[in-house]
């Protein structure tokens, strides 16, 4: 079981730049700059960056209220 464990890490790392991606996308094609979005979830700054570059390992009531703010289903972010 723990030589699955780097692919594995690997694998979360890429899905959860993949969910940043598409919320910097969503945002950007709605014209939102990262404050509006973090300051209306509300989050830091720093955090809020850090889910955009898929670093951070946000909870899925942040996740929703991110997709609420810049104005798309979440469904949109994690598919």
């Amino acid at each position: 079981m723990p030589s699955h464990l780097p692919d594995e890490t690997e694998w979360l790392l890429q899905e959860r730049q993949r969910i940043g991606r598409r919320i910097r996308e969503a945002r950007m094609d709605r014209n939102l700059t990262q404050e509006t979005v973090f300051l209306a979830v509300p989050l830091t700054r720093s955090f809020y960056q850090e889910i955009e570059s898929g670093h951070a390992n946000p909870t899925l009531t942040t996740l929703i209220l991110i997709a609420r703010a810049i104005g798309v289903p979440i469904a949109e972010l994690v598919r």
